[in-house]
Parts: C-alpha cells; structure tokens; sequence
C-alpha cells in the first residue's frame, strides 16, 4: 500500500491499477510533461529512485505502448537488467515479442492453451504471430483472435479508460491455503464465497438468475468418474439474497459433491437483471423475506463503513474458514474481493 501510494504521485487514480499484490500498472501519458521529463524511461527511473528512499526497496519496471507490452518488458526482459529497466514499443515487436520462445512465458498463455497451440503447429510467439489468423480464430474463438493481436504486441486497453463489460456476470474463486477433504470445511468456504459474491450483487444494485458453482480438485486427485473438477448451475428467480445464494449453492454442492478432495472453489452469478423490486416468494412468509432483506442492507452498510470484519458469519471462525483471511489480501491476489475489502471507505467500490 505503501508504494502504491508513491506510484499515485505520478498518475491520478483512474490511470493506476494494481494488477496484484507486488505488480501495478501506470499510465505516465500525461505526467511526462507535468513532471519535466523528457522521455518515460527518465520517470521510471524517478519512481524507483523515490521507492527506494522511501521504502529501501528495489522496483524492476517494464515500459511499452499499452499494459501489455509493459507486462512483458517486465516480465521477459526488466527482471535481468543492470537498471531493472526495459522498455519494449510497436517498432521493437520482431526484436523482442517475437523472441519469446516458450509459449507460457507470454502473459495470458498457460499450459493447456499452449497445448492447444502446439497442436496447432505453434511452439513460439513468432509462430503464433505467422499463423493462419482466421484457421486461430475458427478453432479458438475470441481467444484465439486476442492471442494473434498480443503475438503483434496489440492491447487496446487504456487504464483511464472506462469499461462496461459485456458480460452480465459477477462472481469469484478461489485456490485454497491447502487440500479440503471434509465436507463441513468445504461448505463453509461455499458459504463465505455465496456471501462475497451476494454482496458485490447488492453493491451492483443487481439480481441474478443463474447461480453456478465450480469445484477442482486438488493436484493430481481424480474421482471414480475419471474427472478432476465439476460445475453445475441452477436457474432461479432474481435474488441478490446472501441466504438465498448459499442455500441454491449448497444444494448444487450435496447433489455433486462424492467426497473428493477439493483445492479450488468457484462461484457465479449471471443473467443479471438490475432493479430495485423486491419480488416476494409466495411460498415463504413476506414477513421473513423482508427481514432477511434489511438484515442484508445492515451488514453491507456495516461492512462498506468499517470494513469486512466488523460483521463476519459465526462459520467464518470455524476450522477451514478463509473469508476473513483473504480480507486482508491487497489487489490481484485477493482473487476478487469486492464486498469483502477491508474499509471499503478508503478505496475504490470493486464490482
């Protein structure tokens, strides 16, 4: 947090992303001039220089046109320099993108999508950028569109910029601290999860229609089906209830769940639609429906004022709760903690 304050003398807010918790992105565009320097490489170097006295921290920094190729500056070329600096522009492409040879050391490739790519006929970056782009596409879909515009160093995303984003979906997940083999550990982190995400729907001033719930299993661990994760979703009628979402999500749970050991959870809601109407259940009591309701609207108002903490659900402290744990992770790593950050107050709402 420290740091990022440092980088916040540079940029305003809308052109500072913190990508994770040790990574951030900052678009220096309009600061060049504001500063008196004449090039970005001369303020980098400022804002490693002023990291350092401030903090006795050393700070690598990867330049580019766009977040990617500053990404991969970083991540390819910076980390090995004598000033931990690299600067990678359009012009430099052939010299620099193109000589990446391992697939997965590209930002946004991993092992099975370089698997996919292998079968293809591609084994590096230049071979990605020389492929047949309507044969990626036809075979990979928008992926493989996104993957041939990043092989030529394009990335039409621009920090200030605002997005709305297609998809009408918001959810999370999660890798846990370590292998869960019973079921009551599990549930609890389900329950945690349907919360977070419930109150991010609440934040949205949406409801969802579809509630989805993804479980992996830990490395290695294949079930008698021969499968090593399963997803199922429910259609429902339009909540952003905390209790209505744990509840659709543990019953997908006791309908799936034989047992296995389980290192990822995954939840989503989708097919939103926003609105303020509180559509009662005719096979419940009103009454109860709008208690839980103004229970919700308390403990967001609590949350959002003091932070998640100040109201945490009695299974949160029990063994194999991680709610009030990742609470207090910064950015990227946090994996999506929107409704469950700390002191809401002090930053930006994320939904």
């Amino acid at each position: 947090k420290e740091i990022n304050a440092i980088y916040k003398k540079y940029a305003d807010e809308a052109n500072h992303h913190v990508y994770s918790i040790d990574e951030s992105f900052v678009d220096v565009t309009g600061s060049l001039r504001l500063f008196h320097f004449d090039n970005a490489r001369a303020l980098a170097q400022a804002i490693q220089d002023d990291v350092y006295n401030q903090t006795g921290i050393y700070t690598v920094i990867g330049i580019g046109d766009n977040p990617l190729l500053a990404k991969l500056a970083l991540d390819n070329a910076a980390k090995h320099a004598a000033d931990r600096i690299a600067e990678w522009r359009y012009k430099n492409v052939p010299d620099t993108v193109w000589q990446i040879k391992e697939l997965t050391a590209f930002w946004g490739i991993g092992r099975r999508t370089a698997k996919r790519l292998n079968n293809m006929g591609i084994y590096s970056i230049y071979d990605l950028a020389h492929t047949n782009y309507y044969e990626l596409k036809s075979r990979m879909g928008i992926i493989g569109a996104q993957l041939y515009a990043h092989a030529w160093g394009i990335d039409r995303s621009f920090l200030g910029e605002t997005v709305k984003p297609r998809s009408k979906s918001i959810g999370n997940s999660q890798v846990l601290d370590r292998d869960y083999t019973k079921r009551s550990e599990i549930e609890i982190v389900i329950r945690e999860m349907g919360d977070q995400v419930a109150t991010r729907l609440r934040h949205a001033n949406a409801k969802a229609q579809v509630i989805s719930l993804w479980i992996g299993f830990s490395m290695g661990y294949v079930d008698e089906e021969g499968k090593s994760s399963f997803s199922q979703q429910m259609k429902v009628p339009p909540t952003h209830s905390s209790k209505e979402i744990i509840a659709i999500l543990l019953r997908i749970f006791e309908n799936h769940y034989t047992n296995q050991h389980v290192r990822n959870v995954g939840v989503n809601t989708s097919n939103l639609i926003y609105t303020d109407a509180l559509q009662l259940d005719l096979f419940s009591e009103p009454e109860e429906q709008v208690k839980d309701v103004k229970v919700d609207q308390v403990v967001d108002t609590i949350r959002q004022k003091y932070g998640f903490k100040s109201v945490v659900r009695a299974v949160s402290v029990m063994e194999g709760g991680r709610a009030i744990a990742r609470s207090s992770l910064v950015g990227g790593h946090a994996g999506g903690m929107g409704g469950l950050e700390e002191g809401e107050n002090h930053g930006k709402k994320n939904t």
